[in-house]
């Protein structure tokens, strides 16, 4: 190869920013610039570089991959700028080669989508058009490499894309080459000419063809006047042309096509396969540069006029053979790479142009010939128009040809098209499966599981790239179908079942309901209907399911007692006392700390000396009563129980003041925080009235009770006198098994039994309370409990005979089985509504103080506003429970069919009983 002054290759970007010095001779000459690319085997020296060494006479591009390159897996274009022959070589590498296809793979991480692995190479794909337009737009010679001997179909659809996509582009191209020093030409057309495209082919080592050309059949003395490769070449010529021309990639008017091919030149060459012995290949190269026969006077050319030496030898050929080209037989010698380009490049650098229309009236196409500084100007826009995008001046123009780009994926993206034709079948499949059997309007668990009836259906249709995008689709068409007047109101009552009206509002204090409003308002309604009794018990009347824990412990109540039980005495217990005009819900619900709960039940276990029933006494701490767990209250709470063994200080009565500007928005419990009261009370405590207003061999008088149901539980209870030893001491009935004798058992040091009134004993040493818990179910059934598992039944006159001790030492349960179920296999269950307590007039001072433990731990504990009330002597009472328990959470739901009731619970220790000396006479 020949040693001249050129530079090495590089970057295209970089000799675009350099100021390149040209020689002085060669600095107003024209420029061609020829354009390589194709693909590359898996083969050991790339193809394409290994072209222009050969076609420079220098080793200019390395075969193995230099050490320099980088890892990335994007196309670029190198430059080699060969002075002396005025030819600029453009060396295109994309993901079509071997290297970079596999630095591409590299670059893939393992985890990545089928999605996302699609769209990265597609972009890759998008990048490899963008800069074969670019070369198509500034080079005058295009070479396309192949590595086999077989043409790719798939260059059709990438020429028609790429023709596509320079029509969109041609009006953006133009606006940024206005301003170049070249002809009006380049700027209409956006080219120097119509390219001219030439071919190369690599012979596949396993095809062997004869060197003599004896393959005529059945004579092969008669030699062919073409060799084997050539015809190769003109079979392949004859086949791209007629594949570009029914594609219509070439028509008659070169000027109108993305490229063009000769009529009356060559524009295929097969590369021979290489020998399969490379050693002496070299050796035969170094012979024949090496021996010069004597007889050749001719002087062997170099160049660009050797091929047309070539074709004289041909014509009239030497007595020596080798040297002048000829083979054996009298056959066109096949003339090299460097002679098969240099008769096109000719062309250009004599400015003759390419005469490449046909037809009746072939136009003749325009051609223009840069220096290297024109080139150099016009090609750095275009770069940066279509590749880089780093010019702020060009942004704009850069931004709309990449909006353009997706004019290629109707050409190049064939899966995503199937992809996303089978999607679109799939789609109305789904959308059916997922309307099916659907009630006018419903829940979001409903909308979930008709959703994932619809995705089974669309995963067995639906296939390809397109998938993830169309099922995201079906989620918002399913989406829109439910929430466009399909959508169930999501509120559950207090009993835990579902608004039946479809989305809606609720009205606002003093609004009326409007359905013709879009979304309707209108109040909560899950069309569920109990009777339930009054606070007194004496009356009842039906109700509607409860959304909201004061239409469920208040507001109810509050309508019957108008007209039953408005009149009665009651203790009521604090509530919140606001200060301000526009009091606010507690917005930081601070957990109880586990000490605090635990100092308040070791106060409880104090004598209690200042009870008193007098109304709104907020002087009372909202201590948990005697018994109350303090383990974690899980989703009730945060605290850690058990983890703070140092006890706090008592705090003062200035701290257990009750809130007037926040007021507690549930109902009070354990896990609530001190110092806050609700806006209403759950609870009642009433005064039916004296204590002789109940008939022990009558029972209640009330509406609802089961026959034999309605009796109190006596409870027995000893009063010692001043006469007796031990005068002034009191007992503490607080549920604990020696808080009062059992049945038939002798006091030890007493006379006579603590089952009776003995003989031997005055009237006025014993005392007889009546206690009842009274269950009531959602159709108004009453009855009165014997224990957690058993109902009074009182068939004789005397009244229930069943001590009320088993009760009050054992945790009642809150809900148990109805004594009437229904006809469905539904179970259903009473609820504890009511405690009955006669207090007889004796000197006796009975504490209640009740706690409600409505749910598996953590639940908390609920319990009166004041949780300690001691009752007056000589009355009947009833403590009315809550409807429904609720904390600042969330409402805790009844139990279901598989939830054991011994969850739900009041806890023994509900009455506590102390005796003390009768007043003075």
């Amino acid at each position: 190869m020949k040693q001249t002054n050129m530079a090495p290759p590089v970057d295209l970007g970089a000799l675009l920013r350099a100021e390149l010095q040209e020689d002085a001779a060669h600095r107003e000459d024209g420029l061609c610039v020829v354009g390589v690319f194709g693909k590359s085997s898996t083969q050991t020296g790339p193809l394409k570089e290994s072209l222009i060494n050969t076609l420079a006479d220098k080793h200019i591009f390395s075969l193995f991959g230099g050490s320099d390159e980088g890892d990335s897996a994007d196309s670029h274009v190198e430059a080699f700028y060969d002075q002396e022959n005025r030819v600029l070589y453009l060396l295109l590498s994309s993901v079509c080669d071997s290297r970079q296809l596999l630095r591409a793979c590299r670059s893939l991480s393992a985890g990545i989508s089928h999605s996302d692995a699609h769209d990265f190479w597609k972009g890759l794909d998008r990048q490899h058009c963008l800069h074969l337009l670019y070369m198509f737009s500034v080079c005058h010679v295009l070479l396309l490499v192949h590595p086999s001997q077989t043409f790719d179909v798939t260059y059709d659809r990438l020429f028609r894309a790429l023709d596509a996509l320079r029509q969109k582009v041609l009006p953006l191209i133009r606006a940024a080459i206005k301003d170049c020093a070249v002809s009006k030409e380049w700027k209409l057309n956006c080219r120097p000419c119509p390219p001219r495209l030439l071919f190369v082919f690599q012979m596949n080592a396993t095809l062997k063809v004869s060197g003599n050309g004896s393959d005529s059949g059945g004579n092969p003395e008669k030699p062919k006047k073409h060799s084997p490769r050539r015809r190769l070449q003109h079979a392949l010529e004859d086949q791209i042309y007629r594949i570009f021309r029914k594609s219509r990639v070439l028509t008659n008017q070169s000027s109108n096509c993305l490229f063009t091919v000769p009529a009356n030149q060559a524009f295929v060459y097969v590369i021979p396969a290489a020998d399969k012995d490379p050693v002496g290949t070299l050796l035969g190269q170094l012979r024949s540069n090496c021996v010069l026969s004597e007889q050749d006077s001719t002087p062997v050319l170099t160049g660009p006029r050797r091929y047309q030496q070539v074709r004289r030898s041909a014509r009239q050929p030497s007595s020596s053979r080798e040297l002048s080209g000829l083979s054996m037989g009298g056959q066109l010698v096949d003339c090299s790479l460097k002679e098969f380009l240099w008769q096109h490049v000719e062309l250009v650098l004599t400015k003759k142009g390419f005469d490449d229309s046909v037809g009746r009236n072939p136009q003749p196409s325009h051609f223009e010939l840069p220096t290297y500084t024109k080139w150099v100007q016009l090609a750095s826009r275009l770069y940066q128009v279509l590749i880089t995008n780093t010019d702020e001046e060009l942004a704009e123009l850069a931004t709309k040809v990449q909006s353009q780009v997706k004019v290629l994926d109707g050409f190049l993206d064939a899966d995503t098209k199937f992809s996303e034709n089978r999607c679109q079948k799939a789609l109305p499949l789904a959308h059916s499966a997922y309307q099916s059997n659907l009630p006018h309007n419903y829940t979001t668990t409903v909308h979930k599981n008709q959703l994932a009836q619809a995705l089974r259906v669309y995963s067995q249709h639906a296939r390809g790239v397109a998938f993830q995008r169309y099922a995201l689709q079906l989620h918002e068409d399913c989406y829109k179908f439910w929430s466009n007047g399909h959508q169930l109101c999501e509120e559950r009552s207090l009993t835990d079942q579902h608004c039946v009206h479809k989305f809606h509002l609720l009205p606002q204090p003093g609004e009326k309901p409007d359905m013709d409003h879009n979304p309707p308002i209108m109040n909560h309604n899950s069309r569920g209907r109990s009777t339930s009794s009054c606070n007194c018990g004496r009356k009842q009347a039906p109700r509607e399911d409860p959304f909201d824990i004061q239409a469920a412990n208040y507001d109810f109540y509050q309508i019957l007692e108008e007209k039953c039980c408005g009149k009665l005495e009651r203790i009521d217990f604090p509530v919140f006392q606001p200060s301000t005009p526009d009091p606010a819900p507690a917005s930081d619900q601070a957990q109880r700390l586990p000490s605090e709960a635990s100092g308040d039940a070791e106060r409880l276990k104090e004598p209690s000396t200042a009870q008193s029933h007098t109304p709104g006494d907020t002087s009372l701490s909202l201590a948990l009563s005697l018994g109350q767990s303090t383990d974690s209250l899980g989703p009730y709470g945060d605290g850690d129980g058990g983890e703070n063994p140092v006890q706090p200080k008592r705090p003062s009565l200035i701290d257990r003041q009750p809130s007037t500007v926040e007021y507690l928005p549930g109902m009070t419990h354990s896990a609530c925080p001190k110092g806050l009261l609700p806006k209403f009370s759950s609870w009642s405590l009433l005064k039916l009235g004296p204590a002789k207003s109940y008939n022990c061999h009558t029972g209640l008088e009330q509406p609802g009770f089961l026959p034999g149901s309605s009796f109190l539980l006596p409870w027995d209870l000893v009063i010692r006198s001043r006469s007796e030893e031990d005068a002034g001491l009191t007992e503490p009935l607080d549920g604990g098994t020696s808080s009062w004798p059992a049945p038939n058992k002798n006091l030890v040091g007493k006379r006579g039994s603590a089952g009776g009134l003995g003989r031997s004993r005055r009237r006025d040493d014993m005392a007889r309370v009546f206690v009842g818990f009274e269950y009531e179910d959602s159709r108004g059934r009453r009855f009165i409990s014997s224990g957690p598992d058993k109902i009074v039944k009182a068939l004789g006159p005397g009244g229930a005979k069943d001590p009320a001790t088993r009760v009050l030492n054992t945790d009642m349960p809150l809900y148990v089985p109805s004594p009437s179920q229904g006809r469905g296999l539904k179970p259903h269950f009473a609820q504890l509504a009511r405690l009955f307590i006669v207090v007889p007039d004796a000197p006796l001072e009975i504490t209640l103080s009740p706690q409600v433990q409505p749910g598996p731990p953590p639940c908390p504990i609920f319990h009166p506003e004041q949780t300690e009330v001691a009752l007056p002597h000589d009355g009947f009472w009833v403590l009315r429970f809550p409807y429904s328990y609720a904390t600042e959470r969330g409402p805790c739901f009844p139990p279901k069919e598989n939830q054991p009731l011994s969850n739900y619970k009041v806890l023994r220790g509900i009455l506590r009983v102390t005796t003390a000396n009768p007043p003075p006479q």
